[in-house]
Parts: C-alpha cells; structure tokens; sequence
C-alpha cells in the first residue's frame, strides 16, 4: 500500500512511489499540482506557462509531445528568457528582470545538466574529424551533426563561434 505523501518538494518526489521514469511534460504536470497544494504562486505561475507552451505545441503539431521536442520548447523558452531578462535590465526594470530570472529557473530545473567548455570542444572536434577536409563550407553540416547531440544542454551561439574558429 502506499502512503500518502506530503511534506515538502524532496520528500514529495523520493516517496514511495513506484520509480518510473515519467516524461517532461508529466513531470511539469506532477510539480505544478505540487506547487499549487504549497501556495506558491510565482512557481506555479512559470509551471503554467511551461505547460501552456507544451500544450500549444502539441495542438499545433497534432500529436504528443516527446521528450526531445519538450526539450526543444524548454530551450526556446530559457532563450526567450534570458533576451527579456537583459533587455529589462538595460530600461531599468529590476522587477522585471526579477521574474525573467525566477521563469529561468523554474525552466533549467527540467532540462539536462549543461556541458562544460570541455565536453563541447571534444564533441566539436569528434565531429569535424567525421570530415574529409573541413572547410567553412561545411559548418552547416558540423552544426546538424552537433546539434542533436547537446540539444538543451550547450548554447548554440557558442558552439557556433567555437565551429568557426576551428574551421578557418
């Protein structure tokens, strides 16, 4: 039988409960409903927009959502963020920028842990080593090839800047 858990996002989570791995989108919903029994507002607030954005896709593209596209929505948004959050704090708006930061937050809590500096280089030169000759013309291909590998978990601009200086 299992007990009823109640306590605070830890414990909720390590209960004893059977440990399936559950879907981004479920756990967005699980921690949401958790959110709301604990009255926390902004939380629940930047959950809602997550899951808004899910369920928008999903309507969209008329099916469900898998875990790499959640990803994908995950690191769009974080991106949106992160764009607001400096332009609110270049006019001024601390309160703003604030929240943008919290939203970054609650959003980084379901993607992968980020790679380092040196996971990426090894990944950018194992993928230029896959070409005969690298060239600049091939970085659209370099790019293909790494982007599937660290989708949400590297910043595609540096990784970009970092192709670059490797192929001229």
């Amino acid at each position: 039988m299992l007990k009823r858990c109640r306590g605070n996002l830890e414990e909720w989570k390590n209960c004893s409960k059977p440990q399936v791995p559950t879907s981004i989108h479920n756990r967005v919903r699980e921690d949401t409903n958790l959110a709301l029994k604990q009255r926390e507002k902004g939380r629940v607030a930047a959950l809602r927009l997550i899951l808004a954005e899910m369920k928008r896709v999903e309507v969209d593209e008329q099916q469900e959502l898998s875990d790499a596209r959640a990803l994908q929505i995950l690191d769009k948004m974080t991106k949106q963020r992160r764009d607001s959050y400096s332009q609110f704090l270049e006019a001024g708006r601390k309160d703003l920028a604030d929240q943008e930061e919290f939203e970054i937050k609650v959003i980084s809590e379901y993607m992968p842990t980020p790679l380092t500096e040196i996971e990426i280089e090894q990944i950018v030169l194992s993928s230029l080593e896959k070409l005969e000759e690298p060239s600049m013309k091939d970085m659209g291909k370099v790019m293909t090839d790494i982007q599937a590998s660290v989708q949400g978990r590297a910043d595609m601009k540096y990784i970009a800047i970092l192709v670059k200086k490797k192929l001229s």
